[in-house]
């Protein structure tokens, strides 16, 4: 993913931010799991730094949107346990959504500072930018 193409996902995601009223740290990370673009708007909350980073490599690693893999790691489901993985990194509420664009997995989106309905609504806007959130 080109650095163009991250900073037109976190001026899609920040756009949706707005709209809805809400502060928002964005992150996008390339499809080797590395951040390529960050913001934290004005007066988002400091917990949602490291948040949107880790949401959105999340979203990569696992190539799944944090709202299927959170339904998935509950008691009994089949990744029932993931999140402890990973030295604490992988987080499993919605915000973090995977771009892919012809078949291809390109990168993520994470989204933080919100309820995590919203968090996913900012992150989705950045990936409806790019591709789509599912193969």
């Amino acid at each position: 993913m080109l650095l163009a193409d991250a900073e037109q996902a976190i001026n899609a995601s920040r756009a949706k931010a707005k709209e809805m009223g809400i502060a928002m740290a964005i992150a996008v990370v390339n499809e080797s799991g590395i951040l390529t673009a960050f913001i934290r708007m004005d007066n988002s909350e400091l917990v949602a730094v490291p948040l949107a980073e880790d949401k959105a490599y999340t979203a990569l690693i696992n190539r799944l949107s944090t709202l299927e893999l959170g339904e998935q790691c509950q008691p009994g489901g089949p990744l029932y346990g993931l999140q402890a993985n990973l030295g604490g990194r992988m987080v499993i509420f919605p915000g973090g959504v995977p771009i892919w664009k012809d078949g291809t997995l390109i990168g993520a989106v994470g989204a933080s500072g919100g309820a995590v309905e919203q968090d996913h609504a900012c992150a989705l806007a950045g990936v409806l930018t790019l591709g789509k959130p599912t193969r």
